[in-house]
C-alpha cells in the first residue's frame, strides 16, 4: 500500500496528517521533559530528607549512633541517598537519550516535510499552468472554428445573392478561407498542447506525486518507528536503575536484620555503667552500750561524755554523699574526674585515641613535607627548601605537645584503671561506702575505702578516719550540739560554682571559706561558710591553703 497510488488526490489531508504526527512527537518530548523534572525534583527532596535526619557531628545523636537500631536507621538514610541518585540518573538519561535526540529528529522531520511539500506544490503549480495553457488553446481553437463557420456562411450568402458584385463574393470567399486556415492552425496547436498536457498529467499523477508522497510516507513511518524506539528507551532507562534500587532496598532490609536488641542493651550498660559497687548492708549500731542502769552521777557524766565522743564521729558521716546522684553542671574538668569511674575510663581512652590520631596526622604531614623538602633540595627549580622548613618546625612542636598530652591522659587512665575492680572478679563485692563492722567493738570504726563524689565519681581512700552512718531517729536531737569538724585551712574560690547537687555548696568567685576536709583524690574538697553551711566543691575551682601544723599540708591550685 502506497500513499502515491492510494492517496494521489489527498495532498491537503496528507499535509495536515504529517503536521499532526510531528505535533504528537513534540507532545511526547514535552511529556519526557516534565517526567525528567519530576525525577530530579524527587531526587532533590529525597536527598534533603536524608540530610535532614543524618546524624550531626559533635552532638548527642553521634553518641546515640552506636546502637544497632540507630546504625540501621543511618544505613537507611544512606541507602535513600543512593536511591535518590538513581532518580537523578533517570532524569539525566531521559534528557540526553530521549529529549535531546528527539528534538534533533523533529527538526530534521520538519525540514524534510517542508522540502517534500514544497516540491509537491511546485508540481501542482506546473500542472495548473499546463491546464491553463490547454484551456487557452482549446478556447482559441473553438473561437477560430466559430469564426471560420461564420465566414463560410457569410460567403455562401454573398455567393447566392445576385445583387452582390463578384468582387464582394471573392472577398468573402478569401475571408472564409483565411478563417478556415486559422481554425486548422488552432486545431493543430490545441492538439499539440493537449498531448503535452496529457503527458505532464501522466507524469504528475504516476511519477512525481507518487514519489513525493512516498517520501512523506517514509518520513511518517520513520517518525512512528522512532517514537516506538523512544518508548522502549523510556522503559529501559527505568529498568536499568531497578537493580541498583533493589540493592538499596536490600541494604535497608539487611540493616533492619542487623538490629540486635541484646547488643543494644549491652551498649546501654557500657554507656551508663558507673563502675561503683553496690552498697553493702547497713550495720546495726548498738547505742545500749552507753547506757548503764545503776551508775553514780560521776559515772553517768563520764558515760555521756564517752557517748558524745563516739557519736561525734557519726556526726561527720552525715556530710557524706550517696554514690548515685545527679551530675554536676559546672565546667567539666580536664581529667573527667566529675564522671563515674567506668565513664571516666571510657572518656580518657577516647581522648587518648583522638590524640594518637592527631599525632599520626601530624607525622604523615611531616613525612610528606620532608619528602617535598628533599625534592626541592635536589631540584631547586621546583621550589625553595626553606619554604617548608618553618612548617616542619611547627609540626615537630605540635607532635611534642600532643605526646605530652597523651602521657598526661594515659597517666589518668592508668590511675582510673587501677582503681576499677577486675571485670572477671566473681568474689564477693565489698560495700562501696562501708566495710563490715567489727562485732566486738561497741561503735564500729569502719574505714571507708571508697568515697563518692557529688557527681557520682569515687576514689579509693585508706583514710584512718572512723565514720559511721547514723540512721536518723528520735535520738538525733540529743546530738545536735555536737562539735563541728575542725578547720584545717582556708581556700579562695577561683571560679563561681552553682552547687545544685545534693551535698555540694555554691560559692562565688573570690570568696574565702574554711576547709574542713581536704581532697582525698576524688576531685572534691569539703568546705564551710560562717560555721553553718557545709558542702563539697570541685578542688579545681578553689585555691587551698592548709595550716602548716596539719598533717600532709599542701596547697592546691
Amino acid at each position: 500500500m502506497s500513499w502515491g497510488t492510494e492517496l494521489w488526490d489527498q495532498f491537503d489531508n496528507l499535509e495536515k496528517h504529517t503536521q499532526w504526527g510531528i505535533e504528537v512527537l513534540e507532545k511526547y518530548i514535552k511529556f519526557v521533559k516534565e517526567r525528567a523534572e519530576i525525577e530530579i525534583n524527587y531526587a532533590k527532596q529525597l536527598r534533603n530528607l536524608s540530610k535532614k535526619y543524618q546524624t550531626k557531628k559533635n552532638s548527642k545523636e553521634e553518641e546515640e549512633s552506636k546502637y544497632t537500631s540507630c546504625k540501621a536507621f543511618q544505613t537507611t538514610l544512606n541507602e535513600m541517598n543512593d536511591y535518590a541518585g538513581q532518580h537523578e540518573v533517570v532524569s539525566e538519561n531521559m534528557t540526553s537519550m530521549i529529549m535531546a535526540e528527539l528534538t534533533r529528529f523533529v527538526q530534521e522531520l520538519k525540514q524534510e516535510r517542508k522540502s517534500n511539500f514544497h516540491e509537491g506544490r511546485k508540481a501542482q503549480q506546473h500542472m495548473e499552468t499546463c491546464w491553463k495553457q490547454l484551456e487557452s488553446s482549446k478556447r482559441r481553437f473553438e473561437r477560430d472554428c466559430k469564426e471560420a463557420e461564420r465566414a463560410q456562411q457569410y460567403f455562401e450568402r454573398m455567393d447566392a445573392d445576385i445583387n452582390v458584385t463578384k468582387a464582394d463574393v471573392e472577398k468573402a470567399r478569401q475571408q472564409a478561407q483565411i478563417r478556415h486556415q486559422m481554425a486548422d492552425d488552432s486545431k493543430g496547436d490545441y492538439s499539440s498542447v493537449l498531448q503535452k498536457f496529457n503527458h505532464e498529467q501522466q507524469e504528475h499523477y504516476h511519477t512525481h506525486i507518487p514519489s513525493i508522497f512516498q517520501k512523506l510516507q517514509d518520513m511518517e513511518e520513520k517518525r512512528i518507528v522512532r517514537l516506538g524506539d523512544s518508548l522502549k528507551t523510556y522503559a529501559d532507562i527505568d529498568r536499568q536503575v531497578v537493580p541498583i534500587i533493589g540493592k538499596c532496598l536490600d541494604g535497608i532490609t539487611k540493616s533492619a536484620d542487623s538490629i540486635n536488641g541484646k547488643q543494644d542493651s549491652q551498649t546501654v550498660i557500657e554507656s551508663f555503667k558507673s563502675g561503683f559497687e553496690p552498697p553493702g548492708d547497713v550495720d546495726f549500731e548498738d547505742f545500749t552500750q552507753s547506757i548503764k542502769r545503776t551508775v553514780s552521777d560521776t559515772s553517768l557524766t563520764n558515760s555521756r561524755a564517752d557517748g558524745k565522743s563516739e557519736l561525734k564521729i557519726s556526726g561527720k558521716s552525715r556530710g557524706k554523699l550517696w554514690p548515685f546522684i545527679k551530675k554536676n553542671k559546672g565546667a567539666t574538668p580536664e581529667d573527667f574526674s566529675n564522671l563515674p569511674p567506668e565513664q571516666r575510663r571510657k572518656k580518657l581512652q577516647q581522648k587518648v585515641d583522638e590524640l594518637n590520631k592527631d599525632i599520626q596526622k601530624e607525622i604523615d604531614q611531616r613525612d610528606a613535607l620532608t619528602k617535598m623538602k628533599d625534592v626541592y633540595m635536589k631540584n631547586p627549580q621546583m621550589g625553595d627548601p626553606a619554604s617548608v622548613a618553618q612548617r616542619l618546625i611547627e609540626i615537630s612542636n605540635n607532635i611534642e605537645k600532643l605526646r605530652v598530652e597523651v602521657q598526661k591522659f594515659e597517666g589518668w587512665l592508668a590511675e582510673v584503671e587501677g582503681r576499677l575492680p577486675a571485670r572477671n572478679d566473681n568474689s564477693r563485692r565489698q560495700s562501696a561506702l562501708y566495710e563490715t563492722q567489727n562485732a566486738t567493738t561497741p561503735v564500729s570504726n569502719c574505714a571507708q575505702d571508697r568515697e563518692s563524689s557529688p557527681d557520682g565519681s569515687y576514689t579509693e581512700d585508706q583514710s584512718q578516719e572512723t565514720e559511721v552512718k547514723v540512721t536518723p531517729t528520735e535520738f538525733d536531737d540529743d546530738f545536735d550540739d555536737e562539735e563541728p569538724l575542725p578547720t584545717i585551712g582556708t581556700c579562695k574560690a577561683l571560679y563561681p560554682f552553682d552547687g545544685e547537687n545534693e551535698g555540694t555548696i555554691s560559692v562565688a568567685e573570690g570568696e574565702v571559706l574554711s576547709v574542713i576536709e581536704e581532697d582525698k583524690g576524688d576531685g572534691w574538697t569539703r568546705i564551710r561558710r560562717n560555721e553553718e553551711e557545709e558542702g563539697y566543691v570541685p578542688t579545681s575551682y578553689i585555691e587551698v591553703y592548709l595550716d602548716k601544723n596539719t598533717k600532709g599540708a599542701k596547697t592546691y591550685i
